[in-house]
């Protein structure tokens, strides 16, 4: 085994392999940009160097850097995580020509499944079912356009050296195909260096299986089951699982016996994933064998916690030691699957406007607790930030329990425990996906989110009433510490509790909610104080008894009783706003001062307003009109590329483009001026 490795990554996978190669004795070395010099793999790993600026291609992605490093610091092996150079054959093979330990599989195998193209080429003579579909190197455009249409709409455009999304459009029609391929090539292009294509059969309402495959030097080959994965939206994973809901042993026999077969034909070593898609509908014996070889990914995956959830192993361990030369640790016959896992990917994102990536500082952040049961994996603790320099990801939940409903449940239990402050998250998305219909009843294939959307974006209220006593009673509770620690308790003029001489005093407390982009203002009165830590709160012309204590965590944590009526809720001040989470529900609030507020507007959101802002930071890419045209309601005004993905700005009504203010190249911030929009008036006015 080695003594010393370095982990040319960042962020929770960085944080993974650290865990495995601390336990295991290795010396461990963490490399870093400039953006994230004081990032958790950083202060977690026994050495650290910096490799480069923020910009990942000056840095996660120079091969002669980290090679440098890892001489620099005497490092016997490299672990590349997943992602950056994790596919790189040449990475590989630069290691290789150091004298250092690529911890993956051989350069050639890389290679030959990195470009999508290639391996279906390949695996086509080993015997593998393949999606129909073209891939070959004829990249001509009308060609392309022409074996779009002897394959048959819909199909799927993919980057050959593609994955996670990027590069990959679905047509639905012949006329769409031009700009959809244009698209996919510039994505490709600027994501993975190379805008090289294939197209596939798109399968309506497909699952998404992958397979867990592991290889020795010593011509062993063994596969660790398969994980669900299709839960996605735009192409990304969302959920997965393992072992696969509804699969037939003689299916799951079948899929396992071809990753393997795949693996074999490349002369693979470590850890892989082959994978599949399937049909939705092909349930039951008589569709055992109905599947068809996607790609094969020459990595460890994100995924890869459910596999070691319901199998009891440590996947990075694995690595490891195939990587030092040992032999697989189990044969086929040795493994066995025990349980189910869930895995919910948490990303600073917001999901209620298009899944946006979102960037801001992780102010307040509390995990569920840590459990045989329920895992978390960060990269990130309370205090850090999700730039917009790297994947949006803040972590990845995964709950286990012997069975699938049992594990849902823990799942769902788990994120409802789970408090992020200052960075937009798509945590309440995915505490309502695990309890969608077609999610809760293992209807899955690529297209629940859409199906499931009444369920997932169900039209917006303001929150219940006791959101709203429960942002009161925090304001209180603070103003209360505030006249503590200033020395006004000891005063009646000094504290802020409504007394008065000969009668009861009031108080009004003006609180705004800011909620999915609208927000919505609403008076408390505050009658003075009933008792120790005890007033009455009057939310429209209905009075309660009100009373809260904190319940430890610096005073977030409110233990509340309205009414007589108990609430275990929490209560996060940032930015001016409260933040006041019960369950998995979020709510925010802004305490006005009544004068002020007075002269404010508190009334919901003008949907024929003209300003277009920038939805997320990014780089403009591409300008879709003329300035003075006229366009439709979300007619397509510009791109913005952003986490290496596209994001297209749209009209937010009716009107006239009168002019951008940016440039294709220029680089914008959130919520940055985009252009000067004339919204049409509504159809009433003259």
């Amino acid at each position: 085994m080695f003594s010393s490795l370095l982990i040319a990554n960042r962020g929770e996978i960085a944080c993974r392999v650290l865990r495995t190669a601390r336990r295991l004795g290795m010396r461990t070395i963490a490399v870093y940009s400039s953006a994230d010099e004081g990032a958790l793999h950083v202060r977690q790993a026994d050495e650290a160097v910096c490799i480069g600026p923020a910009n990942a291609r000056e840095s996660y992605l120079r091969v002669d850097r980290i090679i440098a490093a890892a001489r620099g610091h005497g490092a016997q092996a490299i672990h590349p995580g997943y992602g950056f150079l994790s596919e790189s054959a040449h990475f590989a093979q630069a290691c290789e020509q150091a004298g250092i330990v690529f911890v993956g599989p051989p350069a050639d195998a890389i290679r030959a499944m990195g470009s999508k193209s290639v391996a279906k080429s390949l695996l086509q003579t080993a015997g593998v079912p393949l999606t129909p579909g073209y891939h070959g190197a004829n990249q001509d455009p009308s060609f392309l356009a022409t074996e779009a249409g002897r394959i048959g709409f819909p199909v799927l455009i993919k980057a050959s050296a593609g994955g996670g999304g990027k590069g990959m459009r679905r047509v639905d029609h012949a006329e769409d195909f031009a700009g959809a391929l244009a698209a996919c090539q510039r994505e490709a292009l600027g994501a993975f260096g190379s805008d090289h294509v294939l197209l596939e059969k798109y399968l309506v309402e497909p699952r998404h299986i992958e397979v867990q495959i592991f290889a020795d030097t010593h011509g062993n080959v063994v596969h660790l089951f398969e994980r669900d994965c299709s839960v996605q939206r735009r192409h990304q994973k969302v959920l997965e699982e393992a072992p696969a809901p509804g699969l037939t042993p003689g299916r799951r026999a079948a899929m396992g016996r071809a990753a393997v077969q795949v693996a074999r034909a490349v002369g693979y070593v470590g850890a892989g994933t082959v994978e599949f898609i399937a049909p939705r509908a092909a349930h039951g014996a008589d569709a055992a064998e109905v599947f068809f070889f996607m790609e094969m990914n020459t990595r460890l995956q994100v995924e890869h916690p459910v596999t070691e959830m319901i199998t009891g192993l440590d996947l990075v361990e694995w690595q490891l030691r195939v990587a030092a030369g040992e032999s697989l640790p189990c044969t086929q016959q040795q493994l066995a699957i025990r349980g189910h896992a869930i895995e919910a990917r948490i990303y600073a994102e917001d999901a209620d406007h298009g899944f946006t990536p979102a960037v801001g500082p992780l102010e307040y952040l509390r995990w569920p607790p840590a459990s045989a049961n329920v895992r978390l994996d960060a990269g990130v603790e309370q205090g850090d930030a999700i730039t917009e320099h790297y994947d949006p990801m803040v972590a990845k939940l995964i709950a286990w329990d012997l069975d699938r409903d049992a594990a849902r449940a823990r799942l769902r239990d788990a994120l409802a425990r789970t408090r992020i402050v200052g960075c937009i998250t798509n945590v309440a998305f995915l505490a309502r996906l695990v309890d969608a219909p077609s999610f809760a009843g293992a209807v899955l294939d690529t297209d629940l989110i859409e199906r499931d959307a009444p369920f997932l974006a169900p039209p917006q209220q303001p929150p219940a009433r006791e959101f709203w006593l429960l942002a009161a009673l925090a304001q209180l509770q603070r103003e209360a510490e505030e006249d503590t620690r200033a020395g006004r308790a000891a005063s009646p003029w000094g504290v802020r509790d409504s007394w008065r001489a000969n009668r009861r005093g009031t108080r009004i407390l003006q609180l705004v909610w800011h909620g999915h982009g609208r927000h919505e203002a609403r008076a408390v009165t505050v009658a003075q104080a009933l008792g120790a830590d005890t007033v009455q709160l009057t939310l429209e012309g209905r009075a309660s008894v009100c009373r809260a204590r904190a319940a430890g965590d610096q005073g977030a944590r409110l233990q509340a009783y309205l009414d007589e009526a108990a609430l275990d809720a929490t209560a996060v001040l940032h930015a001016r706003r409260w933040h006041v989470f019960v369950g998995a529900q979020h709510e925010t609030f802004e305490c006005r001062d009544l004068l002020a507020a007075a002269h404010g507007h508190a009334g919901a959101t003008d949907e024929h307003g003209a300003t277009v802002l920038a939805p997320m930071p990014g780089k403009v890419i591409a300008l879709l009109v003329e300035p003075g045209s006229h366009v439709e309601r979300h007619a397509p005004l510009l791109i913005v590329e952003a986490m290496k993905m596209e994001h297209t700005v749209r009209a937010p009504a009716a009107g006239s483009l009168r002019s951008f203010r940016v440039r294709v190249g220029d680089q914008v911030v959130m919520a940055e001026q985009l252009m000067d929009f004339e919204a049409d008036p509504p159809a009433d006015e003259p």
